[in-house]
Formats: structure tokens, sequence, C-alpha cells
């Protein structure tokens, strides 16, 4: 097992220890405060073979998941419920293209993994009660987390959100308030009441683990790719910790010779037309984006009118030669009923924007048809029956 040597500020590169529980940069000159990253020893890992580290199932935990990567992970015993491992589907339709499907973790999305890390790191710190603001998902994730690790859950989440995110959340036992706002206003909430209330803030960026669960989704896509990068990865953008922890993941990678030499592959952040701070700021070049008024999608976790790690993906994506673009919830539409009908896949709406911008990309020449690339559903369809019904004009009593 690798040791952490210490926490990376992602903007003034301080080093922190990593021995008492960290959210943001302690020492940022100015605000605002820089996230941290988990820098690790790989001394012992430099120049072996990833077969030789990668953990197998075995009697006691016959399915690692995302903890089959336990050697470039925390060396903590984790809180689990089968994060991870996600299958790598190819189209049936387009040869290069493969779909990773995030909709078979626990709680059905993405969110499983971040959440896994950050509630293990917060047993081991020794911390009770977690709070959390969210679009959705990561609300159903902390929950499920918490209540097998015996903590408390402090959820704050937009009133509309798809029911499934709501009723998960009170089933799994968690405190659960529900917003008349946006996320962002659910984040003002948690920051205010923090310190009097005792929480710990998992918040998107906020914390050093979360990131990490993310990252495996780099490690996986590349082993199930056979150790080479493709050639673009498609990753819907609300928060943006996966795309941060996929490039994070291929860094890691390089440095321990377990991907063959070769360029990485182009990142193409995807964002719906009526939340794209992040594609408004790509297009425009600038390094940072400015807060989306009026936001408004039923791909809720796009629905993320400024993310705190914003100034990090516009980086990696220009350093990567990738795009930000944003897609028309029709456009979005389209592309679940277009998925379900022809490839037997129920899209989330955010995968479904993944789905729809690769189309877009190859109408304008962006990529061509022999590029391989992963498309990122971030979560299972059935999670957002409610809101799809609602997009598609579909009642259960079609007289009514």
């Amino acid at each position: 097992m690798t040791s952490i040597a210490y926490l990376e500020c992602s903007r003034c590169h301080s080093h922190i220890s990593a021995e008492t529980p960290q959210t943001l940069c302690p020492v940022c000159p100015t605000p605002p405060a820089g996230s941290l990253y988990v820098r690790y020893d790989f001394s012992a890992l430099r120049g072996s073979l990833p077969g030789a580290a990668i953990a197998e199932g075995t009697p006691a935990n016959p399915w690692p998941g995302m903890w089959r990567y336990r050697a470039v992970l925390p060396d903590v015993e984790p809180i689990t419920l089968g994060e991870g491992w996600t299958p790598m589907l190819r189209s049936k339709r387009y040869p290069n293209v493969y779909l990773k499907e995030e909709g078979a973790n626990p709680t059905g999305t993405f969110k499983a993994r971040g959440l896994a890390l950050a509630v293990t790191m917060a047993r081991h710190y020794g911390l009770r009660k977690l709070a959390v603001p969210s679009a959705g998902n990561a609300a159903g994730a902390l929950a499920a987390y918490a209540a097998a690790a015996g903590m408390e859950a402090h959820i704050f989440m937009p009133r509309d959100v798809p029911f499934a995110n709501y009723v998960e959340a009170v089933a799994y036992g968690a405190n659960v308030t529900l917003v008349n706002g946006l996320i962002s206003d659910c984040g003002r909430i948690v920051a205010e009441r923090k310190a009097a209330e005792g929480w710990f803030d998992v918040s998107t960026l906020k914390e050093p683990f979360r990131v990490e669960g993310k990252k495996t989704m780099g490690y996986e896509l590349v082993e199930q790719l056979g150790w080479e990068y493709p050639d673009a990865v498609f990753y819907p953008t609300g928060g943006g910790v996966g795309l941060i922890g996929m490039w994070k993941a291929f860094g890691e990678l390089e440095e321990l010779g377990w991907v063959k030499p070769g360029k990485r592959p182009k990142m193409i952040a995807v964002q719906a037309s009526g939340c794209a701070p992040v594609a408004r700021a790509f297009e425009a070049g600038e390094k940072a984006s400015e807060m989306w008024k009026d936001a408004a999608t039923f791909a809720s976790g796009l629905r993320v009118p400024k993310p705190y790690g914003d100034a990090i993906m516009l980086d990696i994506l220009r350093e990567s030669e990738g795009i930000a673009l944003a897609l028309s919830d029709e456009v979005i539409l389209t592309s679940i009923l277009d998925w379900a009908r022809n490839e037997g896949i129920f899209l989330s709406p955010e995968g479904a924007a993944a789905t729809a911008a690769y189309d877009r990309l190859i109408a304008d020449g962006f990529l061509q048809a022999s590029d391989r690339v992963v498309l990122f559903n971030t979560g299972a369809g059935l999670k957002y029956t409610d809101v799809t019904a609602e997009a598609m004009g579909l009642k259960r009593d079609p007289q009514s």
C-alpha cells in the first residue's frame, strides 16, 4: 500500500498535512482558496506492472469494485457498497464508441465513488456529522454511505430535484432540507450553518477525497481499453469532479508507467444550454466562469450555476485540446429516446447530453468516426423517471 505524502493546493501549490481533516487550502494568499489534491509516495510502485498492484476479489470481499485500485488510494478500511468497476459497453451502431455505464453503481450514479471515499476518510478522521449541498445524486450517495458508516448526513437540495433523489435520501435516514433555489443556494446554507452545527462540509472540491473516488473512473477506462488512452472522453459536467479526477488519474498512470506512451485523450465537457457556465467561459477564452443566471434544465446534475472547480476544468480542456459545449433539453431528450430504442440503454439526461454531444462533434468535424471515444452515462435513467416523463409529455393515463 502507498501512503499519503501530503495534500497539495491546486492553486498556490502549498503542501498541507493529511494527518487531520482538511477542506480548502488554508494558506492561499487571496480568495478563492484552492482545492486540495492528495499526493502519494509512489516510489515502491513506479515501474511495477499494474496486474501486480490491482486487488482481486476474495471470499471475504468478492467484489472489490473501485477498491481494486487500493494501491493508489488512501490506506484505510473502506466503507463500500460495491461501487466501481462499472461496465464499458460498446455501441451497437458506432464501433468506436464506448459507453461507461455509471448507472450500475450503488444509488444508481457515479456519485457513489466520490462519496464512498469521502465518507471512508471522514470515519478515519473520527468525524460524525457530514453535510452536503446537492443537485440530487450526491444527496442519495452521501445518505447511503453515511448510513453504512453509522454517521449523520445533513442534505440540502433544490425542491424540484428528481423525486427519486428525495425518496432515497429520506429512506436512508438522512436529515433532508428542500430549498427553494439552486445548488448554489444550498451551498450557501451549508456554509452559513456548518460551524454552529458541527458539520464537516463534503461539498464538491471543498474536501480532498471525492476527487480520489472519482479518479478511479480514469483508471478503469484505461484498463478496460487495454491500458491505452481513448482519443476522447465525453463527460457531463456540473461540478466537474469526475473530469478533474480522471485527469489526475492520467497523470498518476503515467508516473507509475501503467499506461502506454501516447497523447492523453481530448476531454469534452458537456453541459445543458440552460446552464452552461463552463461552455460559455471556454468559448470566450476566460480563465473562470461567471455565475449563470436563471439556470434551468431537466438534466438536474448539470444545473450548477458556477462550479467551484471551473478554472481547473478550463485548464484541463485547453491542455487536452478538448472543448466544452452545451446542448438544449430538446436535443438531450431526443438522444435519450434514440439510445433507448436503438441501443437498449435508458440514459440519464446528463448521459444523453454526452451522446448528443458526440453526434454534434462528429457532424462538426471536431472528431472523426474512426476516433475511439468513451461517453459517460453518469446515472441510471430510471432515477429520472418523473422529469423525463414530463419532458416527453407522458402521463400514466393517456386519456387524462
